[in-house]
């Protein structure tokens, strides 16, 4: 690591700490739903509420806490961060009512899923300039590979061991391991450290929009009534996977297994929608966002055989790759640039706020007996619903002109 350039050792810390964020994200959280509640026999609704509950309350205290990134040196804030998230994780381990179910996954969402993927992706923007683009990519990558190892790794450690050792065991990992990768790493590295300046172009004809004008712009719903569909159904989905796979007679591997398909399918659409943005813009891309979404429901209420779970997967993982792409380019088209980070802040609230949504529905339906069938095809009617409003006001969404 010490023959690297600072430019590379910032990406790798970047790869890193969004591959370690996974142990905060659903899909690494929904693996421990089924033992969980069996523990402390709660219902999917219960645990549902829990889940939603302590992420709102996550992504609350995420405005304050994240903002402290601007006023320290990254060394001293990323060690807080992975302090903060090996402490949670071993907390975790301990869990045995629901009131420390909800302090467990209010502290994983936000020092996992939040400030590590917070303090990667700032980190990135903040240093590079001319090469943003490709860094943030390359950093994503570290949550893709997590999402193809971790599922089926995990779950084969809960069978031979249990929950509560595999989050010993990761708290202790993170604990010996990543504060060496951070001082080799960004030891250097500074609020004012910065990649070669280049010119800004100044030469945009658009609107600037503030964060209280796009409130106020019908089309802002619109677009966010597509936006949001993704991450409250796949949320849903991946919190539980356990449900599914025993609604549908599947092996306790079948969907882990699938995690990998996911991974693969989510890099290539990454991947390919950054060449298709760049020569059809996000605003004509943006009606595709949830056609594959739609598949993989249409695949849940057609098909039971355990093979089906991969393309199920798949497909979820094209609308995962269009979203990291167009989920950030869509505003910046529409609204200038000048105060996305204001526009993005909002955005990101409502994406935490679908998220509970959708934990919380899933779990009420699920609890009220509706199958996973049925789910699906409630799910797939808003899609429907987002995407025929967003098709009739599609020629409105052309920036202001100045």
């Amino acid at each position: 690591m010490i023959s690297l350039s600072l430019n590379k050792k910032v990406i790798f810390f970047g790869f890193i700490f969004t591959f370690f964020s996974s142990f905060g994200q659903s899909f690494f959280l929904g693996l421990f739903n089924a033992p969980i509640r069996n523990e402390l026999h709660i219902s999917h609704g219960q645990f549902g509420s829990i889940y939603a509950s302590a992420t709102i309350c996550s992504s609350l205290l995420l405005i304050w806490v994240g903002k402290k990134i601007d006023d320290y040196r990254l060394l001293y804030y990323a060690l807080f961060v992975v302090l903060l998230l090996s402490t949670s994780s071993l907390l975790f381990s301990f869990i045995n009512s629901i009131y420390f179910l909800a302090i467990g996954i209010f502290l994983m969402r936000f020092s996992g899923q939040g400030l590590m993927s917070h303090t990667s992706t700032t980190t990135i923007s903040r240093y590079f300039n001319k090469s943003r683009g490709k860094a943030l990519s390359a950093i994503w990558f570290g949550l893709s590979t997590a999402e193809f190892i971790l599922p089926v790794f995990v779950t084969y450690l809960i069978f031979l061991y249990s929950w509560r050792s595999v989050w010993q065991g990761i708290a202790a990992i993170m604990l010996i391991l990543l504060p060496v990768i951070i001082y080799k790493c960004v030891k250097n590295v500074k609020l004012d450290s910065r990649e070669k300046n280049f010119i800004n172009n100044k030469n945009s004809k658009i609107k600037d929009w503030k964060r209280l004008e796009v409130v106020k712009d019908y089309r802002f719903y619109i677009v966010s009534l597509n936006m949001l569909a993704g991450p409250w159904i796949i949320t849903g989905i991946f919190i539980y996977q356990s449900f599914i796979s025993e609604a549908k007679l599947w092996s306790s591997f079948a969907i882990p297994k699938a995690f990998m398909f996911y991974s693969v399918t989510s890099i290539l659409s990454l991947i390919i929608s950054g060449f298709l943005v760049d020569k059809f813009t996000s605003r004509k891309l943006l009606p595709i966002i949830n056609i594959p979404l739609l598949f993989s429901l249409i695949i849940i209420i057609l098909f039971k055989h355990e093979n089906s779970a991969f393309i199920f997967l798949g497909l979820i993982g094209i609308t995962n790759g269009l979203a990291n792409v167009l989920g950030s380019s869509t505003w910046a088209e529409i609204y200038g640039v000048k105060y996305i980070g204001s526009i993005k802040a909002l955005t990101t609230a409502l994406m935490v706020f679908s998220t509970a949504f959708g934990t919380a529905l899933f779990g009420m339906l699920i609890d009220k007996g509706i199958s996973i069938e049925n789910i699906a095809l409630i799910s797939g009617v808003y899609i429907v619903g987002s995407l025929v409003l967003l098709l009739f006001f599609r020629n409105k969404l052309q920036p202001v002109k100045l």
